[in-house]
């Protein structure tokens, strides 16, 4: 990390032969460094930190020792040799001669963002191999990638949020360096890398932390995953704050998606999520760099923006509502998640296009004539599909198998035309059929809990399918569930593959010519939505003068839709007059 950026955790080289290494264990009287085989007395510190220099260079080993003889990984390591379990190895971050060494991001505005999981979009499963796929993406029009979480976890093959050493790129997928290659790969291309980060828990198996920290982690106040981690301890927050900055500067990503943000919880003041957007902020102000946030609580003051329209904490927090009100009315589904959007669908969509937020089912909503209520579309970013609406379900089946081709267009267009950001699941660019599945790599009693949880899951999913068992259910610690769960791209050279390719194509062309300005120019639109009859969206924004139009008709007849009164600039089907024939649907721009 630059020289600006201050790190208390995990080993630096700070010269050409000589490393400084620091551990914080309250919980222990003594801790020694074992470098490649030798064992150094580390130097107690106030506050439960250790730390010593040695001579070293870039590809050694080391461990920490305890007093009670146990040798534990770096929690900051860079690299390990042989997985979470295995020694820690030092890296030189330096050392890496970038390409794109100009890069400094995109406007977020610009955003066509692609969620995908490096084990899982290649048939080698790496970063050197997913970095040679990156002109597909670039061709398909999209500008930013964002990559599942690749830290450290336990097992060779996993979605990647249980990782247990968050500084660590995985070992199967590649070295630091690899990873620093397809960042730059992609900044070579013109697209943006944000990475997925998990700062809610640590992954069941391979954390040590609870062996000589235990004040990292609050048993009083459990999540879904186990104990909460104590943000108030200044040594567990610098942890994190540090580890965001690290990816940010040393791996130069463009931004980070923070997992599960509901589940961070802190007392303290500043929140420990203010703490390290602000941070940010402050260290990478002569890039542009973009936070986004998952959050069930639904927050909106952490996407809100400045008076002047600049971000004031996280750039955009992800729309589970538009999913969840477009995936009832594609397949009909009514368990779990999508309940309480059975009996309005059309009105959450309406609603999660617009204000962001479907007042269906929550309690959670900020009233729009609050401050603090309104937020601009580029703060919400929408889907159709993503690793936790596909790969959750029972059998990991994506939209394209579940939903008539011609609504799914429909959907597309109403994703990629919307102001708000939209995001695709790897290959739904090009109608991917093949499932993604949940899989692991745990054994014994914690491999039988996973597959125990897998039913339960898929019942927030949409359930079982009629006539399926928890017997039919893939086993999610085989191989092989890992193996169906890549892309096959050969679909994407098939005749359907570049047709539907050149659709997305299409599509994110005039979002960028038509749309993208639209949002550059105004700070917060100004929307209606006209009353409609089920199974229509019509939606007028307005920007200050421009003004998007968007009519869409999801039945499979001819209906009557509010006029359009600006140019077209996409259409399924012919708007005649003020009626629109279906599935389709039109766009249009009018500058006033």
């Amino acid at each position: 990390m630059p020289d600006r950026i201050r790190k208390t955790w995990g080993a630096d080289l700070t010269s050409g032969d000589v490393a400084h290494f620091r551990l914080w264990a309250p919980d222990e009287h003594a801790v020694r460094l074992v470098l490649d085989g030798t064992s150094h007395a580390m130097h107690a510190l106030d506050g439960g930190w250790f730390e010593v220099s040695a001579q070293a260079r870039a590809g050694d080993s080391y461990c920490f020792e305890l007093s009670d003889g146990t040798r534990v990984a770096d929690p900051a390591s860079r690299a390990q040799a042989e997985g979470a379990s295995g020694p820690s190895v030092l890296v030189d971050h330096s050392a890496y001669e970038w390409k794109a060494a100009s890069w400094r991001g995109r406007p977020w505005e610009e955003a066509i963002v692609l969620e995908l999981h490096v084990g899982c979009f290649t048939p080698e499963g790496t970063f050197r191999a997913a970095a040679k796929r990156l002109p597909h993406l670039a061709e398909a029009g999209i500008t930013a990638i964002e990559i599942m979480p690749v830290a450290e976890f336990q097992g060779e093959r996993g979605w990647g949020y249980d990782g247990v050493l968050p500084y660590a790129p995985h070992h199967a997928y590649g070295a630091p360096d690899d990873l620093k290659a397809l960042v730059d790969a992609a900044h070579g291309l013109g697209m943006m890398v944000l990475l997925d980060v998990v700062y809610n828990h640590f992954g069941p198996e391979g954390n040590d932390l609870t062996r000589y920290a235990g004040r990292f982690f609050n048993r009083n106040r459990p999540t879904p995953w186990g104990a909460s981690i104590a943000f108030e301890e200044p040594a567990v927050r610098r942890f994190f704050i540090e580890n965001a900055l690290y990816w940010l500067s040393d791996f130069r990503f463009d931004g980070l998606r923070l997992d599960a943000t509901d589940q961070i919880r802190d007392t303290s003041e500043p929140h420990f999520l203010a703490a390290l957007a602000r941070e940010v902020k402050e260290s990478f102000a002569d890039r542009r760099v973009h936070l986004v946030i998952e959050d069930a609580d639904r927050r909106r003051n952490l996407v809100r923006r400045n008076d002047d329209g600049t971000v004031a904490l996280f750039t955009a927090g992800w729309n589970d509502d538009f999913h969840h009100g477009l995936h009832v009315v594609a397949t009909g589904e009514k368990r779990g998640f999508y309940r309480a959007f059975a009996k309005r669908p059309w009105q959450a969509t309406r609603e999660a296009m617009t204000d962001g937020f479907a007042s269906i089912g929550t309690t959670k909503r900020i009233s729009a004539d609050q401050p603090e209520g309104r937020v601009p579309p580029q703060a919400r970013v929408s889907f159709l599909q993503n690793h936790d609406q596909v790969g959750n379900r029972a059998f990991g089946d994506r939209l394209v198998t579940l939903a008539k081709n011609d609504e799914l267009r429909v959907m597309a267009a109403l994703l990629m035309l919307s102001p708000q950001i939209p995001l695709l699941f790897m290959g739904e660019e090009y109608g991917e059929c093949q499932p993604f599945l949940f899989f692991a790599d745990y054994q014994g009693d914690l491999g039988e809990a996973v597959r125990r949880g897998r039913q339960e899951e898929a019942e927030n999913f949409g359930g079982m399918p009629s006539g399926k068992t928890a017997d039919d259910l893939p086993d999610p610690l085989d191989p092989r569930t890992f193996a169906a769960s890549k892309l096959r791209w050969e679909r994407a050279e098939s005749a359907a593959g570049r047709e539907h390719l050149a659709f997305t194509r299409r599509l994110a062309d005039i979002r960028q010519r038509h749309i993208a300005p639209l949002m550059t120019n105004c700070n917060l639109p100004s929307f209606e939505v006209y009353p409609t009859r089920d199974g229509i969206v019509a939606i007028d924004w307005s920007f200050g003068g421009p003004m998007l139009e968007l009519r869409a008709n999801f039945s499979a007849g001819r209906l009557s839709v509010p006029t359009v009164h600006g140019e077209p600039v996409f259409g399924i089907e012919v708007l005649d007059g003020s009626e629109l024939s279906g599935p389709g649907i039109v766009a249009a721009v009018r500058h006033n």
